[in-house]
């Protein structure tokens, strides 16, 4: 290895950051590999250090009184020569002259070189934009494909670039890009992979929406206002959730802004895409009723530990509550995490009318059952009650 090489080592470790020492460990045991494939014999022993910035070969042998085995077995007088004082049994560094090794260890050191560049690269890459995960970026339309019609967007220029995959699947149905295109993109993920880093984004993700607002709203960026909860369709319909942590700010009205200039700004980017903002609320019953806006609600029914509701609506707004092809309860649904039966007010009262004798017929047969086990023997009680904990248990 000559001072053109070392050089090289020591320059890719001030730019690159990678250790000398990790490039010259590559660099041996790639070149021992490449040696003991173009000979033939025993190599078990060979080893390659570096004596006054050269590679050399070594062979590790041990200290015999007869030698039977070349290959790994040397004299005593000859040990003598490479180890002053070598006696019977101690191993010894033998220097092995190799055809063509000098120029094998160049080569072979070049192309370690280059290698470890491109890892450093993909490293540094992936350094760089793993940190990106999860939020909003601005980047080119690099080409389409024409046959599954996925987007590659280059993110960044110069040496911090990156180039993302926007698969069909992650495009909003209507929207339509060339070449050339500016285009905001949610980063899903970055995995590292045999070719780098590699950035997959999204356009219907609901943290781009997120992310839209924390652009246009300061009160989110800063924090008093926070989005709670987010229900997407893309390129249809949205719904978030918003709450303030100062009592004084209006966190709907903050998000709408003047003249309804932040919504609006959201939109645009997202092509016309509707966006129905409520207030959240740790009350269910009011956080499931503000969910189907815009629905008038009557009521809301919950059930204790539960996530199941029953929403009473006028019958004039049954449709408006449900929504075109469900779209309005279903987002509602993802919103709140609640699963929302909806019935209008002459269906609730109906039901009513029909559950009522189930319930009356089920409060009588309670107390029967009540007034039975009273007259029962207290011994025969107390037999039950403990059978009823061991099967428990």
């Amino acid at each position: 290895m000559n001072a053109e090489i070392m050089g090289a080592l020591d320059q890719l470790e001030k730019e690159k950051g990678i250790p000398k020492d990790y490039m010259l460990e590559k660099i041996t045991q790639a070149l021992l590999a490449a040696y003991k494939k173009d000979h033939t014999g025993y190599t078990e022993n060979v080893t390659v250090n570096i004596v006054d910035g050269e590679m050399k070969l070594f062979a590790q042998k041990e200290v015999v009184e007869d030698v039977q085995f070349p290959a790994t077995e040397i004299s005593v007088a000859e040990a003598q020569k490479y180890m002053p004082g070598a006696v019977e049994g101690d191993l010894v560094e033998v220097e092995t002259k190799a055809k063509q090794f000098g120029r094998i260890a160049a080569q072979t050191a070049k192309g370690v070189i280059i290698q470890g560049i491109r890892e450093a690269e993909r490293e540094a890459a992936y350094g760089r934009f793993t940190s990106k995960s999860h939020e909003m970026l601005t980047g080119t339309v690099l080409r389409i494909d024409p046959i599954n019609n996925g987007i590659t967007v280059r993110i960044g220029t110069g040496t911090d670039k990156m180039d993302a995959y926007l698969s069909a699947s992650e495009q909003v149905p209507g929207e339509s890009w060339v070449e050339g295109d500016t285009i905001r993109v949610y980063v899903v993920d970055v995995r590292k992979s045999s070719h780098g880093a590699q950035m997959m984004v999204s356009r219907t993700h609901p943290g781009l929406v997120k992310r839209l607002f924390e652009l246009e709203v300061p009160e989110i960026a800063d924090g008093t206002v926070e989005i709670r909860s987010i229900a997407r369709e893309a390129g249809s319909r949205t719904k978030l959730a918003v709450w303030a942590s100062d009592p004084d700010v209006d966190p709907v009205g903050t998000c709408v802004g003047p003249r309804g200039g932040r919504v609006g700004a959201v939109v645009d980017e997202l092509g016309g895409e509707k966006m129905d903002i409520i207030k959240y609320s740790e009350d269910p019953a009011e956080f499931v009723a503000a969910a189907l806006s815009p629905a008038d609600v009557l009521e809301v029914i919950t059930y204790p530990g539960t996530k199941n509701c029953r929403v009473i609506v006028p019958d004039d707004q049954l449709s408006l509550a449900i929504g075109k092809e469900g779209q309005n309860a279903r987002l509602a649904a993802r919103l709140t995490g609640y699963k929302i039966d909806i019935k209008s007010k002459t269906a609730a009262e109906e039901l009513e009318e029909e559950e009522a004798p189930l319930a009356e017929a089920q409060t009588a047969e309670e107390q029967n059952e009540a007034a039975e086990a009273a007259e029962a023997p207290a011994d025969f009680v107390a037999e039950t009650d403990e059978e009823l904990v061991t099967l428990d248990d």
